[in-house]
């Protein structure tokens, strides 16, 4: 006789005290247990899978022996997103809270290598500019416009913007400059908030003794735990995995030749990228019918007009025993659940799920230029990575241009970003070739017959004002003004000087 109990305490030490919530053993159990990641038979780590059973103080645990709360399942749900549907706000909170902290603690650990890479990069400045559009005429009538400026000087960056973002249909709009300053001890950076007249500097480096600090300044508001347990979860992505290019084709049946085009004085070849899927799904089983019924009401009715066809997908009736608890409905035994030969069928562990999905399939397209002098890998995509930290739509991007791509520098890119709105964002007026920028001279070329080289290539080296990454116009006032001691992030207010 095999005692399966026996076996899976034995095959998953850490996931069977979750299992029982024997938290105490637990902790004793992390002292000498390393494999804090491990997947149970249903691919669950031992995070996961406290979180899903609402086991809060097993969870505490685990955080504090830095279980990753970043962690994504195989159904592409992040811990956070299954903590929110549990609708216990002690856990949500909890996880939101260590979530966060993991997430500066990246950002501080990677930014000064990010800022060593610009440094081995020639200097340049260079203007993105985004422009949203839609499928739908009376949506692309009202789209904004943004024009991101770049300037990068050794291991120092800047980049200003006008949109910030959108949310529920709405354009997030704000006057904002991201400073990054690198140097021989570490890096910092400044955020300018230009409608507020505030300044937010961080340092870039973080000690052991800081950390505590750090985590207690992560923790969340009630207000915003509040709120993400009212509202759906929702998570949007773009599935890539069938990707495929081709250059596109001009002219008319029989005489057609690849198609290029000039884009901001660059010869660009271009291409399409078909099978680009974005998927968007919603759950809403933590939420009560009365934040149902809310979530569906404030639709717009540009929204109603716009809306896709969706897929419900609803839990299949499932005969549910006396003994089972509201994280445990169908009263999974221990000895079910870790034995991986066992099928559990339509059963498992956390509130049965309601899913709503969307997917749209897209035409990405490209215009890439192997004449450009932007080095993709070194000068851009390092920028793109500072960026995507705190923006999304630079997010998608990144997740876009670092798929294998034809060759050449991608002076223009559209792809979508939600199911009604596309980007399309162009390099352009590399180094104030195209329009004068007054914090950016060239240097001048000794031979006069040189100068439209130099101009197009860079190679002379752009020059910046000195002020170009000190708030250029701005004087510092009333430093470390909200800050507390032991606080990570520092608040400054600014005057026009």
């Amino acid at each position: 006789y095999i005692n399966l109990s026996t076996m899976a305490e034995e095959a998953f030490p850490l996931h069977f005290l979750v299992w029982n919530n024997q938290y105490i053993e637990l902790e004793r159990e992390l002292q000498k247990n390393e494999n804090v990641e491990r997947l149970d038979p249903r691919g669950r780590t031992p995070l996961e899978l406290a979180v899903c059973l609402g086991h809060l103080e097993s969870t505490r645990v685990l955080l504090r022996y830095s279980a990753n709360p970043t962690h994504c399942n195989a159904q592409s749900w992040t811990v956070l997103q299954e903590a929110v549907s549990t609708g216990d706000p002690e856990l949500c909170q909890l996880v939101l809270q260590y979530r966060d902290f993991k997430r500066a603690t990246e950002r501080l650990a990677g930014i000064p290598e990010l800022l060593s890479k610009l440094r081995q990069a020639r200097d340049f400045y260079v203007e993105m500019k985004w422009e949203f559009t839609s499928w739908v005429p009376l949506v692309s009538k009202v789209c904004p416009s943004d024009v991101y400026r770049v300037w990068k000087s050794g291991s120092c960056l800047r980049v200003d913007t006008t949109l910030l973002g959108f949310e529920h249909m709405t354009w997030l709009k704000g006057r904002r400059s991201y400073i990054f300053k690198g140097g021989e001890n570490g890096a910092v950076v400044m955020e300018v908030d230009h409608d507020k007249q505030v300044v937010y500097t961080e340092p870039l480096s973080l000690s052991t003794r800081d950390a505590p600090s750090l985590l207690a300044a992560m923790l969340p508001t009630q207000e915003n735990t509040a709120q993400r347990l009212t509202s759906p979860i929702v998570s949007t992505h773009l599935n890539t995995r069938n990707i495929a290019f081709e250059r596109n084709k001009s002219g008319i049946w029989g005489w057609r030749s690849e198609k290029s085009e000039s884009v901001s004085g660059y010869e660009a070849k271009v291409y399409s990228a078909t099978n680009v899927e974005l998927v968007t799904r919603s759950r809403t089983e933590h939420l009560s019918d009365q934040d149902k019924s809310r979530s569906k009401g404030i639709k717009t009715p540009l929204q109603s007009f716009l809306g896709i066809a969706e897929q419900h997908i609803t839990p299949n009736g499932t005969n549910v025993s006396q003994c089972a608890s509201p994280h445990n409905p169908t009263a999974i035994t221990a000895e079910e659940y870790f034995n991986p030969e066992f099928q559990l069928n339509e059963r498992d562990i956390g509130r049965p799920v309601e899913l709503t999905s969307k997917v749209q399939r897209f035409k990405a397209t490209l215009w890439l230029s192997e004449a450009h002098p932007l080095s993709l890998a070194e000068q851009v995509t390092p920028i793109i990575d500072l960026m995507a930290i705190s923006n999304a739509h630079f997010a998608k991007l990144r997740d876009f241009i670092t798929l294998s791509l034809p060759p050449g520098f991608p002076v223009k890119i559209e792809i979508p970003l939600f199911h009604v709105l596309n980007a399309r964002v162009t390099f352009s007026n590399l180094c104030g070739c195209d329009e004068p920028v007054s914090s950016v001279t060239l240097r001048t070329p000794e031979e006069p017959s040189e100068a439209e080289s130099v101009r197009r290539s860079c190679s002379g080296g752009p020059v910046f004002e000195s002020l170009c990454f000190l708030s250029r116009g701005f004087m510092f006032l009333a430093l470390n003004l909200s800050c507390h001691e032991g606080s990570v992030r520092t608040k400054s207010s600014y005057r026009l000087s």
